[in-house]
C-alpha cells in the first residue's frame, strides 16, 4: 500500500516543488521517518499533503487507502484560514482533540515537521526555519502525547537546538 500511496501521491502533487527539490523528495524524507511506525504510517506520510495541497478529496483517499489513512490526512490538512497563524491555530486545535487510532496522525505529523526543520538546516533557510522555531511551543502543546513517539520529539529538539548553535 505504501508504493501506491507514494506513486498517487508524487502524481498528485505533478510539478509542485519542496523549495529548491522535487516535491517526492520531501514525501520520501517524511516517510523515511515515518518507516519505524508501521506501514500505514509511511502511507499516511506519502499522503498527508495531498488533500491541502492538490485537487484530490478525502472521498478518494477513503475509496483508495481505507477510512483510517482518509481519516489521519483529515486531520493533518491545515483548516481554511486568511493566514497561515489563523490556519495553523484552527488546525492544533483540532489535533489537540485526536485519541486513539488516528493519533497515528501525529506521529505522521511529528515526521512532517522534523524533515521540515532539517530541510530548512541543509537548505539554509532560516526564514522558514524561524517559523517553525515560534511554532514549536503552539505545536508542540497540540501534537504531543507522552509515549507516542518521544524519539522523534527528542530528534526535533535536537534539530532545533543544532540549528540554533549555527
Amino acid at each position: 500500500m505504501k508504493q501506491q500511496a507514494r506513486q498517487f501521491a508524487i502524481e498528485s502533487h505533478g510539478e509542485q516543488r519542496y523549495g529548491e527539490h522535487p516535491y517526492a523528495v520531501h514525501l520520501d524524507a517524511v516517510a523515511h521517518i515515518a518507516e519505524p511506525f508501521g506501514e500505514n504510517a509511511v502511507t499516511v506520510a506519502y499522503l498527508h499533503d495531498v488533500v491541502e495541497d492538490t485537487e484530490v478529496s478525502l472521498s478518494q483517499i477513503k475509496e483508495l487507502f481505507g477510512s483510517l489513512v482518509a481519516s489521519c490526512v483529515a486531520i493533518l490538512t491545515d483548516e481554511p484560514g486568511d493566514s497561515r497563524k489563523e490556519r495553523k491555530a484552527k488546525t492544533y486545535e483540532k489535533m489537540s482533540q485526536v485519541s486513539g487510532e488516528t493519533e497515528l496522525a501525529l506521529i505522521v505529523k511529528v515526521c512532517d515537521r522534523l524533515a521540515n526543520v532539517k530541510a530548512c538546516v541543509a537548505d539554509n533557510n532560516t526564514r522558514l526555519l524561524n517559523v517553525y522555531q515560534q511554532e514549536q511551543a503552539t505545536f508542540r502543546s497540540a501534537v504531543y502525547r507522552p509515549g507516542l513517539c518521544d524519539d522523534l520529539w527528542h530528534e526535533l529538539e535536537a534539530a532545533f537546538n543544532d540549528a540554533s548553535n549555527d
